[in-house]
């Protein structure tokens, strides 16, 4: 226990406390951030805490308030701490070993569906799967999809696999550790309607400047595209057609900048007829849709 942390405190003195420690940490949202890890420390509905700020606490119960503040003060994403994010209304267990999904990854989902809305059964390959939110999101919204979820950490996988489990879709997405497409052979030409991909697009060089939650924390695998941002763009560009059917689609996340070259180099690979992009909500050229010839 720390200087001046009252080993069995009254809850409000330990929500005062522990938001001044969350905002010299440099916490943007030092309250409201702690009123959460407080809640979820204690298993109470947040709502509650402000009722009951002349409880005291057990002092196993402050310790475990404290623990979870600790961590947050050192940066560590809140996320991380509470174990899960939510991603298409989908509460979603994430880890270290997996990007934490953020709001405008909703748009690959959004735009693989409408890809393959006049198909009956879809092969869909969600290509550097991470937790697994965009393969589970889609076999949520097409009961009748055929999914194949790919990544290249084994562990990844695994939180994958346990989100799929969780969201009663296990049995019906195909989870394949592998580097990008490599786990297509020859055989497996124009097998799939979509492949949707949220790769790495940090260039190597500002992954350390980025700030200390994602820095620190997220898997450097998930972050890191070499020295421009854009290795894995060109990989799934130059891959990605021939597994396509015809007028199948690529549709591809992007880093904020990244949209102008991406859509040169689908242009310039000849096997798209038809290259769009898709703004977030803050006015980011964040998704490449690209579809392929259809003859």
């Amino acid at each position: 226990m720390s200087a001046g942390v009252v080993a069995e405190p009254l809850l409000g003195d330990l929500r005062r406390q522990a938001r001044e420690m969350l905002r010299d940490a440099g916490i943007v949202h030092a309250m409201r951030e702690t009123d959460w890890l407080v809640a979820f420390a204690l298993a109470v509905p947040s709502h509650r805490l402000s009722l009951e700020g002349t409880q005291r606490l057990t002092a196993r119960q402050a310790e475990s308030c404290w623990s979870l503040l600790r961590r947050r003060a050192a940066r560590e994403p809140l996320q991380y701490v509470l174990g899960t994010e939510e991603f298409c209304g989908l509460d979603m267990v994430v880890t270290p070993d997996v990007l934490i999904p953020r709001p405008e990854t909703e748009l690959l989902v959004e735009e693989t569906l409408r890809a393959v809305a006049g198909v009956i059964h879809p092969v869909i390959a969600d290509v550097g799967t991470g937790s697994g939110c965009i393969a589970i999101a889609l076999a949520r919204e097409r009961p009748g999809a055929i999914l194949y979820a790919l990544d290249c950490s084994a562990s990844a996988l695994a939180v994958a696999q346990s989100n799929a489990a969780r969201h009663g879709v296990g049995g019906r997405i195909r989870f394949i550790q592998a580097d990008m497409l490599e786990a297509f052979g020859p055989v497996s030409a124009g097998a799939c309607d979509a492949i949707v991909s949220n790769p790495p697009y940090i260039p190597e060089r500002d992954v350390e400047t980025l700030q200390p939650e994602v820095s620190r924390y997220e898997p450097r695998l998930a972050l890191a595209a070499g020295p421009d941002g854009l290795e894995y763009d060109r990989r799934l560009l130059r891959d990605a057609p021939v597994l396509l059917t015809p007028g199948g689609h690529l549709i591809l996340e992007l880093g904020d900048g990244q949209a102008d070259a991406v859509m040169q180099m689908a242009q310039d690979q000849g096997a798209f007829d038809a290259v769009r992009g898709r703004q977030d909500e803050a006015g980011i050229d964040r998704v490449l849709i690209a579809r392929k010839k259809p003859g």
